[in-house]
């Protein structure tokens, strides 16, 4: 069976993936649940906000912003 963008399983012929689509059109299932990992991942960086001084961030920034921007 294919997995889905976060790894669910989803069907593989196109009846079955009708059926999906109209059982969550009318609501009998629910497929935009949000994993855990948002709730931790918004946990973490408020963490590391509180846990790096403004220097410290300043550096992590450019680093990020020279590593998007070279060739």
């Amino acid at each position: 069976m294919p997995k889905g963008p976060r790894g669910e399983n989803r069907p593989a012929d196109v009846i079955g993936a009708a059926v999906m689509v109209a059982r969550i059109a009318t609501g009998e299932i629910q497929d935009n649940l949000k994993s855990g990992r948002v709730k931790s991942g918004r946990a973490g960086a408020k963490a590391r906000l509180k846990a790096l001084t403004g220097e410290q961030r300043s550096a992590v920034a450019k680093k990020a912003a020279a590593a998007r921007w070279r060739p």
